[in-house]
C-alpha cells in the first residue's frame, strides 16, 4: 500500500472515531417544518458526563451521577421577575405571547439553575381549539364558557386537527426555548390528563366537589365517555406537537385526581389516559412521559398502569414506600412538601437530603421535585437552596 493510501486510510478511520465518540446531542438539532425536532437526540447508552441533559437521562431510567431538579410551578408568583409580567398582563395574554412566555419559561433557569425548563402555559390552553373557550381570572381562576351537558354539546367539538393554525404560540415559544436551552437544560411539555379535563370543562371552574361532573358520571354515562375520549385523542395529538417543536419529554398532569377513588380512576380516567399515552408513544417511542396524580398516592399501583416512563409522586406518600409499590427501578419524580419552603435554610436542606436518602440514593432514577407546585409566597431563597442542595448531593 503507497503512503498516499496509508494517509488517506487513517484520516477515514480517524473520522470515524471522532463521529461515534462525540455525543449526538452536542451538535444542533435540526428543525423542519414537516417532521419537526429529532427525539433521538440523545444516545441510549448515556455516556456522557454532561450535565444539560442529566434530567432526561433519569427520565428515561437511566442511572445519572446526581440525583437532577426541577419543580412545578417553578415559574410563578413568588418570582420577582414573574411578578413584572402577572401584575401588568393577564394570564392567556401572558402565556400566548410568544417572547413573554419565553422569558418566564426561562427565569428559574438563569435565577436557580433547574435541571429542567417547562415551558410557561396552562393545561387548559389547547381547549379553544376544540371550540371550548375559557379565561383565568385573578382571584377567581379557570372560568370556562362553553357548556357540556348532552351528546349534541360533545358532537359540536372539533378535532385537534392543525395545531400550529389553531395555536401558533404553541410551537413559536417552544421552539424559542428548545434553542435556548440547548446545552443547558432539559425542555418540559405537559398536558392535562382527559379526566381533569373534562371536569374542569362540565364544572366550568374550579370546584371542591366535581359534583356536576360525578353526578353526568352516575345518569349520562354516554356522554361523559363520549366527552373523555375525544379529550384523551386531543391531548396525544396535543402532545406529539409540543414533542415536534422541541419538547423532550412530557408530563401529564391528573390535576384533580384527588377527586377519584380507586374505582372512579380505573373506570372514568384510566382508559383514556392510556389512549393519549398510545398516541404518544407510537409516533414519539423515545420520548419520556411523566404521569402527575395529585392526590392519587393511595393507588400508585393504578397509576403505572397508564404506561408513563415514570410517576412523579405527590407530597402525601412515603418516597420509600412508593419504591417499594412500583419496584425500585421504576423511575419516580417528586415529592418533597412543597410547605418545607416556609422552613428555614437547614429545613430546606435537609428534607432535600432525606428525600434523595429515600429515593434510594443520589442518582438512583429519581428526579427531585416537590410534591405538588411551588406557592406563591415562599422566598426565592428558598428554591434557591433547595436546587442547590439537590445538585450537591
Amino acid at each position: 500500500m503507497t503512503s498516499f493510501l496509508k494517509l488517506l486510510l487513517t484520516i477515514f478511520v480517524a473520522k470515524q472515531l471522532l463521529a461515534f465518540t462525540t455525543p449526538s446531542f452536542h451538535r444542533p438539532l435540526p428543525y423542519s417544518s414537516s417532521s419537526g425536532y429529532s427525539s433521538s437526540s440523545l444516545s441510549s447508552s448515556g455516556a456522557s458526563n454532561d450535565e444539560h441533559d442529566i434530567l432526561l437521562r433519569c427520565a428515561r431510567g437511566l442511572p445519572t451521577s446526581r440525583t437532577p431538579v426541577w419543580l412545578m410551578r417553578q415559574a410563578g408568583r413568588y418570582q420577582a421577575s414573574f411578578r413584572k409580567f402577572s401584575e401588568k398582563y393577564p394570564f392567556r395574554h401572558r402565556s400566548e405571547t410568544t417572547d413573554i412566555a419565553v422569558s418566564l419559561s426561562l427565569a428559574p433557569l438563569e435565577e436557580f439553575g433547574v435541571d429542567g425548563v417547562v415551558f410557561f402555559s396552562d393545561i387548559l390552553t389547547p381547549l379553544p381549539a376544540m371550540g371550548i373557550d375559557f379565561d383565568i381570572l385573578p382571584g377567581k381562576g379557570p372560568q370556562i364558557s362553553t357548556k357540556i351537558r348532552t351528546i349534541e354539546d360533545v358532537e359540536k367539538l372539533t378535532p385537534l386537527g392543525d395545531a400550529s393554525a389553531k395555536l401558533p404560540f404553541i410551537g413559536e415559544i417552544l421552539r424559542k426555548l428548545r434553542d435556548e436551552v440547548k446545552n443547558r437544560s432539559t425542555l418540559i411539555g405537559f398536558v392535562g390528563a382527559p379526566w381533569t379535563l373534562a371536569a374542569y370543562v362540565i364544572e366550568q371552574k374550579s370546584s371542591k366537589n366535581c359534583a356536576e361532573i360525578k353526578k353526568m358520571q352516575y345518569h349520562q354515562p354516554e356522554v361523559v365517555e363520549a366527552f373523555i375520549d375525544k379529550i384523551a385523542v386531543m391531548v396525544g395529538e396535543y402532545a406529539c406537537h409540543q414533542i415536534d417543536n422541541g419538547a423532550q419529554i412530557i408530563q401529564i398532569f391528573e390535576s384533580w385526581a384527588h377527586h377519584l377513588s380507586p374505582d372512579n380512576f380505573s373506570t372514568w380516567a384510566l382508559p383514556a389516559l392510556k389512549t393519549s399515552v398510545q398516541i404518544i408513544k407510537k409516533k414519539h417511542p423515545d420520548v419520556p412521559v411523566v404521569f402527575y396524580a395529585n392526590g392519587g398516592s393511595s393507588w400508585l399501583e393504578l397509576q403505572k398502569e397508564v404506561g408513563a416512563d415514570m410517576i412523579c409522586l405527590d407530597w402525601k406518600c412515603d418516597m420509600a414506600k412508593a419504591r417499594e409499590i412500583l419496584g425500585e427501578s421504576f423511575p419516580v419524580s417528586g415529592n418533597i412538601d412543597p410547605h418545607v419552603l416556609y422552613g428555614t435554610e437547614d429545613d430546606i436542606r435537609s428534607a432535600v437530603r432525606e428525600n434523595i436518602r429515600n429515593a434510594g440514593g443520589a442518582g438512583n432514577r429519581h428526579l427531585l421535585n416537590l410534591g405538588h407546585g411551588v406557592m406563591k409566597d415562599v422566598s426565592e431563597d428558598a428554591v434557591r437552596w433547595l436546587v442547590d442542595e439537590a445538585k450537591k448531593s
